[in-house]
């Protein structure tokens, strides 16, 4: 009987003892060796791992910074300013500026505002909702709802209020995720230092926009010629603002006649 068991037990023996000697071999022969600094330079980083810096994760970041000194050190929306100092220190490098971000959401459609023209019973999610007929609101340009931005923030910097989504940017990190996961594009990040933002999306024309929203912006440029800065310009039908001139007067906010031009506060929750 011992025979009958002895020969399978010694050839799978033997097959996981040269298994093992072929994976000892390959861990010293083809092992990747560790970068220097890399250590050093990811015990800064804050581990979210959420791509915002452009690389798969932090651990790659890491490594692209300790390989390569030109790679910029400001790259993590996370970490911030600080962050980009003690990796610059860590590198012997200058820190450049950063400057630091927090999503908006460009839409002002409530349920007041807009309204829904199907009963729409499919995946709850704005992806799928946005593939039938462009989403269940009268303006195609509306947020869905649905909150696929709540899902991906890690943060919880995003809420669902009144069927639009809004930001915590007292929480927000400009990770990005909200950003790439919006199917209407309606998420941006803007600079924290930023005190107004055109809370729309629609390129529609502005008799089109008064039919199926009431807060969306018309084109009607009376933001543009009230800005004693030029930092507010309407194309093609929609107002936009170039931060890196705009002053925060607020003069583009109290001549649109829709109200769509927000004023931002340090944090924006349900209330």
């Amino acid at each position: 009987m011992f025979e009958a068991y002895a020969l399978p037990v010694i050839i799978i023996a033997l097959a996981g003892f040269v298994c093992a000697v072929i994976l000892a071999i390959a861990a010293k022969y083809m092992s990747v060796p560790e970068v220097e600094g890399f250590e050093e330079i990811r015990a800064e980083l804050p581990g979210a791992n959420c791509g915002g810096c452009g690389f798969a994760g932090c651990d790659d970041y890491a490594k692209k910074l300790a390989s390569d000194h030109t790679t910029p050190t400001t790259l993590c929306p996370v970490g911030g300013p600080e962050c980009a100092r003690k990796i610059s220190a860590i590198l012997g490098v200058e820190a450049g500026e950063m400057i630091e971000r927090a999503a908006v959401v460009a839409c002002s459609g409530s349920s007041e505002c807009t309204s829904y023209i199907m009963d729409y019973e499919g995946i709850p999610t704005c992806e799928a909702c946005n593939i039938f007929y462009q989403g269940r609101r009268a303006c195609s340009h509306a947020c869905l709802g649905f909150g696929d931005c709540v899902d991906a923030c890690q943060f919880g910097a995003l809420h669902i209020c009144n069927g639009v989504a809004v930001v915590d940017r007292d929480l927000c990190t400009a990770c990005g995720k909200c950003v790439a996961k919006c199917p209407n594009h309606l998420i941006k990040l803007e600079p924290k230092a930023a005190t107004v933002f055109v809370a729309c999306s629609s390129h529609d024309k502005g008799a089109h926009t008064r039919k199926v929203c009431s807060a969306g912006c018309i084109g009607c440029k009376k933001c543009e010629k009230a800005c004693p800065v030029q930092a507010v310009t309407v194309t093609d039908n929609l107002a936009e603002i170039d931060q890196s001139k705009c002053t925060g007067c607020g003069a583009c906010a109290e001549a649109c006649p829709v109200h769509i031009i927000h004023q931002l506060q340090p944090a924006t929750v349900c209330t």
